[in-house]
């Protein structure tokens, strides 16, 4: 079987077409992979996983170093069709590769030392845990950050003994079948298969009993929809989904520090993050001069410094219908806030004030580049707002003050608090998103333990046999 599938070209309703979102123009086109397709891929992993898992572990990790060198031999190709495909800038489509191949290289490390526990029993047994593969795994991966996602589940499936299937999002289809070329190779085969399509794969895969677990970065709908099938197959789930992650600006912070903060939040990769920046709440005194810097903020990236496409007009459409509701419910667009003429998918830099938390662009996931402000009285306020919603992926405070800071890491239910600074940390970060933002550890270590199962083992000594007794008391009682 071809470490890539993508079915055979039939008809237009088996095709995805993508379009360059700088120019309106198609970057190309890819069958997509069937019913039989699915199924055979799904029988093709489940038979390679037996010696795949039975390779060491040291094995594994050292074909995972190949892949990661595969991966920076092919960098180049692989961001020029990122670009093409999302509007990802090439520098910054070259930096999510990078990020790739380190997180292959950190997994090939971490994968041969990931281990299991001793437990405390009998001094005269042993008791211990195994760490097994799960089995076959699926890996649903998102368009925003292609590569480095895509290598994150592969590099932790695979190191821990799992065959997987990986299908790329249909927005981004070339670069997901060129990465399964570039990676898949380095192992035996079928242990990594691509298939590329839209939605009715991703549904096809959850309909296969011979899935043992999926891992899914993408939309919160999407996420629902996999988890809700897997309760009739019983595969395990992990997902990271959408946020509506909160930041909060306290009374005591430089205005124009946090004006930077959060433009750097709610604009980087035109918003398309899932820990972008979505809603600001700013307290009361110093709310003039913040939304004044926002504002600046904003009108440099419009300006001087434009900010790459939104991935596709679908995506600018939801983006502005958001925008456009809550203008007309009140708020105020105090930078952007209108579709621009010309090809591809653009969308301006914009700032809204006078939001409400029940208007669409504060309430749910926008995913662009629109930074949405309220003002509030108190930091308590502030707080208790951010607390609120469906989502739990991740939250920022700037604040000058411990015991706020402190307040804010108690309250807050999402996965990550961030204090003083939107985006960073140290390598390694894994967290556990709560509510419509999804379950279980997405990344580091951690990561591992989601793609295995652990088996408890105890060991005893049979009990001492008794001894024969010498062989002349029993002549002597034969005579």
């Amino acid at each position: 079987m071809q470490s890539t599938i993508t079915g055979e070209l039939t008809n237009a309703e088996d095709v995805l077409t993508i379009l360059n979102p700088r120019t309106g123009e198609p970057v190309g086109s890819l069958s997509v992979a069937g019913t039989d397709d699915v199924a055979g891929a799904v029988a093709a992993a489940r038979a390679a996983q037996p010696g795949w898992a039975a390779t060491p572990p040291g094995e594994r990790g050292k074909l995972l170093r190949e892949a990661a060198r595969a991966l920076d031999t092919a960098a180049a190709g692989l961001a020029e069709l990122n670009a093409q495909e999302t509007g990802r800038p090439l520098d910054e489509a070259l930096a999510g590769i990078a990020a790739g191949v380190s997180t292959l290289e950190q997994y090939a490390e971490l994968g041969p030392v990931h281990r299991g526990h001793s437990l405390r029993g009998n001094a005269l047994a042993a008791d211990y845990t195994v760490a097994e593969p799960r089995g076959v795994a699926v890996l649903l991966t998102p368009w925003n950050d292609p590569v480095a996602v895509a290598c994150g589940l592969i590099g932790a499936a695979l190191v821990t003994g799992n065959s997987a299937i990986h299908k790329p999002s249909e927005r981004c289809p070339h670069l997901g079948k060129l990465l399964g070329e570039v990676v898949a190779p380095v192992f035996p085969p079928n242990v990594l298969v691509t298939l590329t399509g839209g939605a009715d794969v991703g549904t096809l895969l959850t309909q296969q009993p011979d899935v043992d677990m999926f891992a899914h970065v993408g939309s919160s709908a999407t996420g629902d929809r996999i988890a809700r099938a897997a309760v009739l197959t019983g595969a395990y789930v992990i997902r990271e989904n959408g946020g509506n992650d909160p930041l909060v600006v306290d009374a005591d912070v430089d205005p124009g520090w946090a004006a930077e903060q959060a433009a750097i939040g709610a604009f980087s990769n035109s918003g398309q993050i899932c820990t972008s920046v979505e809603r600001i709440y700013v307290h009361r005194s110093i709310a003039e001069p913040f939304c004044h810097a926002l504002a600046g903020q904003a009108r440099d990236r419009n300006t001087e410094h434009p900010l790459a496409p939104l991935v596709d007009t679908r995506m600018r459409d939801t983006v502005h219908r958001h925008v456009a509701e809550a203008l007309q419910l009140g708020a105020r667009a105090i930078e952007g806030g209108t579709v621009p003429v010309g090809p591809g998918a653009f969308y301006p830099a914009t700032v809204l004030v006078d939001c409400a938390d029940t208007m669409d662009v504060m309430a749910e996931e926008t995913f662009g580049p629109v930074a949405p402000v309220r003002v509030v009285d108190s930091f308590e306020e502030g707080l208790a707002l951010a607390a609120a919603g469906r989502y739990g992926l991740a939250a920022t405070v700037l604040t000058g003050s411990i015991a706020h800071a402190q307040q804010a890491v108690a309250a807050l239910p999402v996965g990550t608090v961030k204090v003083n600074e939107v985006f960073g940390g140290a390598p390694g970060g894994a967290a556990q998103p709560r509510g419509e933002s999804g379950h279980g550890f997405g990344y580091g270590p951690e990561l591992l333990d989601e793609f295995t199962r652990v088996k408890v083992v105890h060991i005893a000594a049979p009990p001492a046999r008794e001894a024969a007794p010498p062989a002349h008391e029993t002549d002597g009682a034969a005579s």
